[in-house]
């Protein structure tokens, strides 16, 4: 999951983005509102943290233009002010969640965790399609409660795949969430990835396909065709 850090004390970025990466988050930081907000319409981020008192404008006006924008990145205020006028300054103009600093790592990680579960419509940590489980926290996949040994890249594609299950992905969306702009490989690369996640998918699963192609365009998990298990299972019976 990709996370951008504005925040301009460099020592609590570097904090910040130390506990994140720890908890097998990609970080992305500017020290500038005015970044953030080009940074925010650029880049599909899962959730924006964002600190209030930035050297070049307020973080409630950093939010407020992400509103009008109408970036719904969901938006994390980490402030060192814990007064009530605050916090309802920053849920007026659109922000989910205020954490006041400091903060431990464990509820940073948790909260973060909570809000983007919420955000792509998953009350729980653990996302279901088919047989197969997919655990946002602890970052595993099973199928039959059978672990399946992924790659990082692997889980990474089926995480997203799995919080946006049936929209189509295209490849660049894939290359943004793998990469984040940086050194990033050629498109095809993707193709190669997919193939793996699917002949690792398809051996635990005993054949099933849970991501399709849609040519031109990308690829989507769905559930798998019902006619599809039902044939399997009276092939199953017949033995």
């Amino acid at each position: 999951m990709r996370v951008l850090l504005v925040e301009d004390d460099p020592t609590t970025s570097k904090s910040i983005e130390l506990m994140l990466t720890h908890a097998n988050l990609n970080v992305y930081t500017t020290d500038l509102g005015e970044e953030g907000i080009d940074l925010a319409k650029l880049y599909d981020y899962d959730l924006i943290l964002l600190d209030l008192g930035l050297p070049d404008m307020n973080g409630h006006e950093v939010l407020r233009q992400l509103r009008l924008a109408r970036i719904e990145t969901p938006i994390l205020i980490l402030s060192g002010a814990d007064d009530t006028e605050n916090k309802l300054k920053g849920f007026g103009f659109g922000a989910d969640d205020y954490l006041t600093k400091p903060f431990h790592r464990e509820e940073l990680v948790a909260r973060i965790h909570a809000i983007i579960r919420r955000s792509k419509g998953h009350s729980q940590s653990i996302i279901r399609t088919g047989r197969i489980e997919v655990n946002l926290d602890a970052k595993t996949v099973e199928v039959d409660s059978k672990p399946v040994h992924l790659t990082g890249k692997e889980y990474q594609m089926l995480e997203l795949l799995s919080l946006r299950k049936g929209t189509t992905l295209t490849k660049e969306m894939f290359l943004n969430h793998l990469y984040g702009g940086m050194d990033e490989p050629e498109l095809k690369i993707i193709d190669v990835f997919i193939c793996k996640l699917r002949k690792k998918l398809s051996t635990a699963t005993e054949g099933d396909n849970y991501i399709e192609t849609v040519w031109g365009r990308g690829y989507v998990l769905r559930d798998p065709e019902p006619e599809h298990i039902d044939e399997k299972k009276m092939a199953l019976g017949a033995g």
